[in-house]
C-alpha cells in the first residue's frame, strides 16, 4: 500500500470550511431529531424503498443557501437537487439525510453528511450523528474530532471478535456478499448492515468497527466519512488493494492491521467478471 500525497489546502479556507460545515451539521441535528419518525412525509424515487422526505429537501436547500453565500464560486452537489462541479478545483457534496429509510421509520441510525472535495479527495468532512448527539469533523492534515475531542484510531492486530460493516447495494445484496459474510464468520467476526453509509465508515474511524466494505456508493454518502477515516488513521482501499481517497470500484475502509485480511475476503468472494460499479 503506497501512501497518498494529497495537495495542501490554504489554511484559512480549511478553518472557514470546518466552521461553516459544523454550523450546518448542528442545524441538521436539530431538524432531524425534531422530526424523525414523527409524521415525516415520505415520497419515493424510482424505487419504492428509496425514500425522500421534506426534511431531505429542506436541509439540502438550507445547506446550498449557506454554502453559496459563504463560498461563492464553489459548486454544491447534493443527493436531492444534483449539480455539476464543471471542472471546479473544489466542490461541496451533501447528503442531508443519509439513512432516510431509518429516519422515516424512527430507527436511531441516520446522518447528515457534508464534505468539501478536490481532485485528491475529501478536504473537509463533517458528519452529524443526531441520535448520539455527536458532530464528527475532519480536515486534511488536521486530524479528526468527535464533538471537539481528537479521535485517533488504535490499530488492531486481528479481526477475530470484531465487527465488520457493509451496506446493501441498491438492488439488495451485492454480488458475493453472502460468501463475504461466510468468510467473516469463519474468522469469528460479525458482519452488520446498519443502513447509513456515512455512519458505517465513521464506525471504523472511531474504532467501533474493524472494517467496512461498500460495493457501490454515491460520493455524497461517503466523502465526509472518508475524511474522518483518513485523518483518524484508517486506510482506504479499492478492491485491488490500492490506496485511493475515493475509490471508483467499491471501497474498503479498515484499521491498518486488519486491512489485508478483510481485503482478501472481499477479493476472494467478488466475482471475477463483475463489471465495475459506477461511483455516483
Amino acid at each position: 500500500m503506497t501512501a497518498l500525497s494529497p495537495r495542501p489546502v490554504e489554511p484559512g479556507l480549511l478553518s472557514r470550511a470546518l466552521e461553516v460545515a459544523g454550523r450546518l451539521a448542528n442545524d441538521a441535528t436539530d431538524v432531524i431529531t425534531a422530526t424523525a419518525g414523527r409524521g415525516a412525509r415520505p415520497g419515493v424515487k424510482d424505487n419504492p424503498f428509496d425514500w425522500v422526505t421534506d426534511t431531505d429537501r429542506t436541509l439540502e436547500r438550507h445547506t446550498r443557501r449557506v454554502l453559496t453565500a459563504e463560498f461563492p464560486g464553489i459548486p454544491v452537489i447534493g443527493e436531492e437537487f444534483g449539480g455539476d462541479p464543471a471542472g471546479a478545483p473544489l466542490h461541496w457534496v451533501v447528503d442531508p439525510v443519509d439513512g432516510t429509510a431509518n429516519y422515516v421509520a424512527g430507527l436511531p441510525w441516520c446522518a447528515y453528511s457534508l464534505a468539501l472535495v478536490d481532485d485528491s479527495g475529501p478536504v473537509v468532512g463533517v458528519i452529524a450523528d443526531p441520535y448520539r448527539g455527536q458532530i464528527y469533523a475532519a480536515a486534511r492534515g488536521r486530524g479528526a474530532r468527535a464533538n471537539g475531542q481528537r479521535v485517533s484510531l488504535s490499530d488492531r492486530a486481528e479481526v477475530t471478535g470484531a465487527v465488520v460493516c457493509t451496506e446493501l447495494a441498491r438492488s439488495g445484496a451485492w454480488p458475493g456478499m453472502g460468501a463475504f459474510i461466510e468468510r467473516a464468520a469463519s474468522a469469528h467476526a460479525g458482519v452488520r448492515v446498519l443502513g447509513s453509509a456515512a455512519l458505517t465508515i465513521t464506525q471504523v474511524a472511531l474504532g467501533h468497527a474493524a472494517a467496512a466494505v461498500l460495493h457501490s456508493y454515491h460520493s455524497w454518502d461517503v466523502a465526509g466519512a472518508l475524511a474522518l477515516a483518513a485523518e483518524s488513521g484508517a486506510v482506504v482501499l479499492d478492491h485491488t488493494g490500492a490506496d485511493a481517497a475515493m475509490p471508483l470500484d467499491g471501497l474498503l475502509v479498515a484499521a491498518p492491521g486488519v486491512a489485508d485480511e478483510v481485503l482478501s475476503w472481499w477479493r476472494a468472494t467478488r466475482p471475477a467478471d463483475l463489471p465495475a460499479p459506477a461511483r455516483r
